[in-house]
């Protein structure tokens, strides 16, 4: 592999694919500044300073004009000399001068390419690598202000402060280890490592909470609309998007295919699904709607299973039997930690809408809504309290859900996006950061092998088991940002990243 002053100099369109007012070519590398002047006319560049040119082709033809600034070297994002064309954004345009930069030695920078090289040159670590492209994600003001303030150094310092007081730790374990006699070394029994290392416990304790915070806010939840046609389940995507992505008819098999929208509820990013209604159908194409259904649930965070309060007398046990395959590969744990009822049709019954299953008894009135009166109060009655009358193994776990909603007025909608932000354990901090699923692996790995040395240290009095697991808590930590971390993520991470970042 070639050092970093000897890679080559590369280029990419730094701007957005398309029409637009500005289009950026990106260098960087030991021949930026030489290709910019090649193009510019320029003798030299001032760095830092913007100077204004007409970019011409090797026949001296001008292609474009506009502004070109130079970075020198090591104060560029990526730590090497930077330069950037900064034309017209017609995508004609650019290409031109995309080739002009290939004709002059350029290579095309591969995806994430200008942040690795300031990852490789310790411009960023790679915390902040990846808070630049979340933050060049966000999807709301909170994803983005909380991918800023990890992009500076927010979450790497929570990080590298942690590693060092275990690095502390490791010194005054290997000193009573090496100097086992020496008046001015404590002994492993002495209560002080016990106690420091308690101290570390819940600081990543502390930390997990943040970054778990983070992982939801970066990634939102999988959220699948299921149940019978025409239970509303469209209606209640549509109601939810605020607009009409979904059609809806009273013809049952309307949806044939799943249906997914991404909504920001509350700050909660929410990558909602609809399906194809689930019933017995002899219809090819219904049947592969179905199948998709089903996939859609298994792969979901939260399940919302729409009934119609109005018609559905047994609501639980409907569910049972329409997701009886997914019970038996997931086990009924499993289902109920993802199950969501929604009654929908509320506006029929009355104005509570939030609920366990259990609150559902024969003393609730829930018919008195002037929308109801031409609703049989038994059927209502039937829909809510059958439950009474089943078995144990039909009745639901008292911490299964219940929201009633209602399509039609909105009721319930509010209490519904209070209750997915419940479920997954979504209430933020004001100052926020963004995580990864790998961060949060990590910190469990670091926990795992502190929680080892706290044992080690305890019973066995160790000393040589508690450093060793301490080093490997350090190890966890610095994949976090880059200190320990093998080249084949490095470019899983950075292959993510968009072309010219």
């Amino acid at each position: 592999m070639p050092t970093l002053s000897q890679q080559p100099t590369i280029v990419a369109i730094a701007s957005p694919i398309g029409q637009g007012g500005v289009g950026v070519i990106r260098l960087s590398g030991r021949t930026a500044h030489a290709i910019g002047c090649a193009i510019s006319g320029k003798s030299t560049l001032t760095p830092r300073h913007a100077h204004f040119a007409k970019f011409k082709d090797n026949t001296g033809a001008v292609i474009d004009e506009g502004v070109i600034i130079y970075f020198n070297a090591p104060h560029s994002f990526t730590g090497e000399d930077v330069v950037e064309l900064q034309g017209h954004g017609g995508m004609v345009l650019q290409n031109l001068l995309l080739a002009r930069c290939f004709e002059l030695g350029a290579k095309q920078a591969t995806a994430g390419e200008f942040s690795m090289r300031a990852f490789e040159n310790d411009k960023i670590d790679l915390v902040q690598a990846e808070a630049i492209a979340d933050a060049i994600s966000a999807t709301s003001v909170a994803q983005a202000s909380s991918a800023m303030r990890s992009l500076s150094g927010e979450f790497s310092k929570k990080i590298n402060e942690l590693s060092e007081k275990i690095a502390n730790i490791r010194l005054y374990v290997e000193a009573s280890i090496d100097f086992p006699d020496e008046d001015d070394v404590e002994f492993l029994s002495d209560g002080v490592i016990e106690s420091k290392i308690d101290e570390i416990l819940r600081a990543i304790d502390d930390i997990l909470v943040t970054a778990k915070q983070g992982q939801l806010l970066r990634d939102g939840v999988q959220v699948v609309l299921a149940g019978k046609p025409n239970a509303g389940k469209s209606s209640l995507l549509n109601r939810l998007a605020g607009v009409e992505r979904a059609i809806v008819t009273d013809i049952a098999g309307t949806t044939r295919d799943t249906l997914s929208e991404t909504l920001v509820l509350d700050g909660l990013t929410v990558h909602l699904t609809d399906t194809a209604g689930l019933r017995d159908t002899s219809d090819k194409v219904e049947k592969i709607g179905i199948d998709r259904a089903k996939s859609a649930v298994k792969q979901a965070d939260i399940l919302l299973f729409v009934y119609d309060v109005s018609s559905e007398s047994e609501p639980f046990i409907l569910a049972k039997e329409l997701f009886a395959d997914i019970i038996d590969e997931i086990g009924m744990e499993n289902f109920e930690r993802k199950l969501v009822m929604i009654a929908n049709k509320a506006d029929l019954l009355g104005n509570v809408s939030r609920e366990t299953m259990a609150d559902f008894n024969p003393n609730n009135n829930h018919n008195d809504n002037q929308n109801g009166e031409n609703v049989p109060r038994e059927t209502i009655q039937n829909s809510l309290n059958n439950l009474n009358n089943q078995d144990d193994s039909n009745v639901p776990r008292e911490t299964i859900s219940q929201i009633r909603v209602s399509c039609t007025t909105g009721q319930g909608l509010d209490d519904l996006v209070g209750l997915l932000k419940d479920k997954v354990g979504f209430h933020p901090p004001e100052n926020s950061l963004i995580a990864r699923t790998r961060h949060i692996d990590a910190l469990k790995r670091a926990k795992s092998h502190v929680t080892d040395a706290h044992t080690q240290l305890v019973v066995y009095q160790a000393g040589e088991l508690v450093a060793e697991s301490l080093r490997l808590s350090q190890t966890a930590l610095g994949e976090i940002t880059g200190q320990m971390t093998a080249d084949e993520l490095l470019g899983r991470i950075f292959s993510s990243f968009c072309i010219g970042k």
